[in-house]
């Protein structure tokens, strides 16, 4: 995963937490399940390239 990806990762995952604590606020589920998700899918393609890392290593 190049510089690129993992700055948008991050935001992505910034993004998520941020749409999570608006809907929070604002007693919207929809936008507050949307965020989790937004934060979920980030953190996953980070393990994923985490774990493609450590099987390229050996």
């Amino acid at each position: 995963m190049g510089l690129g990806e993992k700055v948008k990762l991050a935001a992505a995952k910034v993004s998520g937490k941020g749409k999570e604590a608006a809907g929070e606020a604002a007693g919207n589920d929809r936008l507050k399940a949307e965020g989790k998700t937004e934060h979920a899918k980030a953190e996953l393609k980070q393990a994923a390239d985490k774990a493609k890392g450590i099987f390229k290593k050996h």
